[in-house]
């Protein structure tokens, strides 16, 4: 299947750059290309790619602030491409898969490609556990076991009733790997298993909350509640 690929860039030279590299491949669909973070918002919502490179600087709103407000909807592999380095931090913080600075190699691009085509595959298969490696020990966990799912600092901590594990990775990078059907984030900091939500109720401080069966209450940020209604309603 093609892996369907949409590009944002204010400069239309960018744009074209990376048009022709994508050309270079026969499994890569291009679908649309925005020149601003405005324009994309509704373009990615509209085709629903499976590849989105994404500049950082831009008119209107930057790279970052077109992924939050996409929340759930940012497609499964987001590079960043700019000439800035500054961002590098905060673009793995928030699940990119790479971060391309210009000007950048043929060698360079397809090696991103390379990863992009794995984490695809990845998603298509969402693994039935984890390994969790500490002190000597290596875990085998039930996906399905996984109650919901926090943000650690570099960490995703795994909460399993009255056990909490951390597995090194990033939350946004974990969520690449859950199955979409029975995990859902509702903040930036949480992912819960939708079949222990309960319920979805107002808080004392009138924001919605997530009650799971284990009693647990966790906040849904306004811009993961849409995402979240469409899936259990």
């Amino acid at each position: 299947m093609k892996i369907q690929a949409l590009i944002v860039d204010d400069e239309a030279p960018a744009r074209s750059n990376l048009k022709a590299l994508l050309r270079q491949h026969a499994d890569i669909e291009l679908v649309a290309e925005c020149e601003s973070g405005a324009s994309a918002l509704a373009a990615i919502r509209a085709t629903r790619p499976d590849l989105l490179f994404l500049d950082i600087q831009m008119p209107e709103c930057d790279g970052f602030d077109v992924l939050e407000m996409l929340g759930s909807d940012a497609p499964a592999a987001v590079i960043f491409v700019t000439a800035y380095d500054q961002h590098a931090l905060r673009a793995f913080e928030v699940g990119a898969l790479d971060y391309l600075l210009k000007p950048f190699s043929d060698a360079r691009f397809n090696a991103t490609l390379t990863r992009a085509r794995e984490r695809l595959q990845r998603a298509q298969q969402p693994p039935a556990r984890l390994v969790l490696k500490s002190a000597g020990q290596v875990l085998f966990l039930p996906v399905a076991d996984i109650d919901w799912i926090g943000a650690a600092d570099y960490y995703a901590s795994l909460h399993v009733g009255a056990q909490t594990h951390l597995l090194r990775r990033s939350l946004a990078d974990l969520e690449q790997d859950l199955d979409p059907a029975t995990f859902c984030r509702i903040h930036r900091s949480t992912i819960i298993n939708l079949a222990r939500l309960q319920s979805i109720e107002l808080g004392e401080d009138g924001e919605q909350e997530a009650v799971l069966t284990t009693g647990v209450r966790m906040r849904v940020s306004r811009s993961y509640r849409k995402a979240l209604m469409d899936r259990v309603t």
